[in-house]
C-alpha cells in the first residue's frame, strides 16, 4: 500500500509540475473563447429554426454576453504576433473595438431575457440582430 500511494503521488507531483510548466496562450485563449461563442449562437439558432423551447436558450446567451464583456480584455500589447485573425485596427481602435464587444453584450442581454420570458418571436427577431453585431466587428477587427 505504502509503495501505491508513493508511485501515485510521485505521480501527481510529476503532473502538477508539467501542467505548471506549460505557458498561457492569450490567442488560444481568445480562439476558445470565440469558438464557443459560435456553438452556442449555432445551438441557439437551431433552436429557433426548430421551434424549439426558446426557455432553453437563457444559459447560452447569457454565456455569450459574459464572454463578450470580457473578450476586449484579451487583446493585450504583443498579442497581435502569433496566429491570430485578429485586425491591427484592434489595438490601433481600442475604444471602438471595446465599443463593438459592448453592442454585441447589449444584444446577447436582450436575448437572454426574450429566452427567460419564453418569447419565441422575440428571440427569432433577436437572433438577427445578435448576428448583425458579430458580423459588425468582424468586418472591422477580424481578417476574413
Amino acid at each position: 500500500m505504502t509503495r501505491k500511494l508513493l508511485l501515485a503521488t510521485t505521480l501527481a507531483i510529476a503532473t502538477a509540475g508539467a501542467v505548471q510548466a506549460q505557458e498561457f496562450n492569450i490567442i488560444e485563449t481568445r480562439q476558445a473563447g470565440q469558438d464557443l461563442l459560435s456553438g452556442n449562437f449555432s445551438g441557439i439558432r437551431a433552436v429557433v429554426a426548430a421551434k424549439g423551447d426558446v426557455k432553453t436558450l437563457e444559459n447560452p446567451a447569457k454565456a455569450m454576453a459574459r464572454w463578450m464583456t470580457q473578450f476586449p480584455t484579451t487583446f493585450p500589447a504583443g498579442s497581435d504576433k502569433g496566429p491570430t485573425k485578429a485586425l491591427p485596427a484592434v489595438w490601433s481602435d481600442p475604444t471602438g473595438f471595446r465599443k463593438a464587444a459592448s453592442d454585441f453584450v447589449e444584444t446577447a442581454e436582450k436575448l437572454t431575457q426574450l429566452a427567460k420570458a419564453g418569447d419565441a418571436e422575440g428571440v427569432a427577431a433577436q437572433v438577427k440582430v445578435v448576428g448583425d453585431a458579430c458580423a459588425a466587428c468582424h468586418r472591422t477587427y477580424r481578417q476574413r
